[in-house]
């Protein structure tokens, strides 16, 4: 299939009057759904989708960014790590979100070994080219999670071993929906993920919340696709898991990667960076695995880093109520101030995959309907906290 059949301008047309009549029949401003993956956030900004949206149709980016919702207590273990003496491997995201007193930025900085790697396999071959220890840091969901599984099923060499930040999604959309605050009437889910776990783990959430989840791809046709068939759901009062990425996701999903991630990982509650406590929202290494388990195999002095408390700008940052849906970039005093790419508050403006990077980088939401008399794009602040 031809991949410009996904950009196709005219489908992308049908598909968003569809959507403007669907969410026109449904008679609330606004509609609130919401996706739960940074990389449906880079693609509607890439691609300026919400300039297409209908004005009623609120689509709010949840905590699907794992690097934004690594909490800092998890950043301090592997910061105190490399403060210790012990090289630790990370993916370049990670580098620069800040723990309690520093990031592992700050550690470098200070002499640490710290090195940036684009795959836990690369990790592994830094252990199998050195006599140190190497530790990996390893952050991300379902799909990066059965990586570090598969690495470890793999007999890596003595010197390496996994500090575990891996998050599982499904949890976390469990307390969203509880939140007093939520508007959230949908979820889209993230298509990758969904090629592990198969559309069939929303399956129990949906029956217990009676929210509507589609599984939804990448493309800009994939994620309008898949919004109109959430709000139609939304429309008719139905409670459904639909599939919209049925050329990557089935139900059952990928057995053989599911048995490996359940194999290494066990899930236990854990909280989430300015979100919440989330039962079975972490995973941690099984007993079985206790060799390769920096937290067992190395003794990770924390109470050295606590003698600093938060900066008042870090206090003020509200990136928990962003990724929670209760608040836009834009109403964060920091955002595009203090809080710019080059030097972040908060970990939401430091990831590829955050929201606040994403608005600051793309001009949060475009409206590409009205253009200002000088012919640039404008951009303000909405009634629903967005930017238009």
């Amino acid at each position: 299939m031809n991949p410009l059949e996904f950009r196709d301008p005219a489908r992308a047309r049908e598909l968003s009057e569809a959507l403007e009549r669907t969410v026109s029949a449904i008679g609330r401003n606004p509609v609130s759904v919401m996706h739960v993956c940074g990389s449906h956030e880079q693609a509607i900004a890439r691609f300026g989708l919400r300039a297409t949206l209908p004005r009623a149709l609120n689509v709010i980016m949840g905590p699907g960014c794992p690097v934004c919702i690594t909490d800092m207590p998890e950043i301090d273990e592997g910061v105190a790590l490399a403060l210790q003496g012990v090289r630790v491997a990370t993916y370049g995201d990670m580098i620069r979100v800040p723990g309690s007193a520093g990031s592992l930025a700050d550690a470098r900085a200070a002499g640490a070994r710290v090195d940036v790697v684009y795959s836990v396999a690369q990790a592994v071959e830094l252990a199998r080219q050195s006599s140190e220890e190497v530790v990996f840091f390893g952050t991300g969901f379902e799909t990066t999670a059965v990586a570090t599984a598969a690495v470890l099923l793999d007999n890596p060499p003595a010197n390496f071993s996994v500090l575990s930040a891996h998050k599982f999604i499904p949890p976390v959309m469990e307390i969203v929906s509880e939140m007093p605050d939520t508007r959230v009437e949908g979820f889209l889910a993230a298509g990758h993920a969904a090629t592990i776990t198969g559309s069939g783990i929303f399956e129990p959430f949906v029956a217990r919340h009676h929210i509507p989840v589609v599984v939804a791809g990448f493309e800009p046709l994939d994620i309008l696709a898949a919004l109109l068939c959430l709000v139609e759901m939304i429309r008719d009062k139905r409670a459904e898991v639909a599939n919209m990425f049925p050329r990557c996701v089935t139900r059952e999903g990928n057995r053989n990667a599911q048995e490996q991630l359940w194999k290494v990982f066990r899930p236990i509650g854990g909280r989430w960076r300015g979100i919440a406590h989330i039962p079975n929202g972490n995973l941690r290494l099984r007993d079985e695995f206790a060799h390769v388990d920096a937290r067992k195999r190395f003794t990770i002095d924390v109470n050295a880093l606590w003698h600093r408390a938060p900066s008042t700008l870090v206090r003020q940052c509200i990136c928990g109520n962003i990724m929670a849906g209760i608040a836009s970039p834009s109403d964060c005093p920091l955002f595009g101030r203090e809080c710019v790419p080059d030097q972040p508050v908060g970990a939401c403006m430091v990831s590829s995959e955050g929201t606040c990077r994403i608005w600051h980088q793309y001009g949060g939401v475009p409206d590409l309907r009205a253009p200002a008399t000088d012919g640039c794009l404008r951009c303000v602040p909405t009634p629903e906290g967005g930017m238009a």
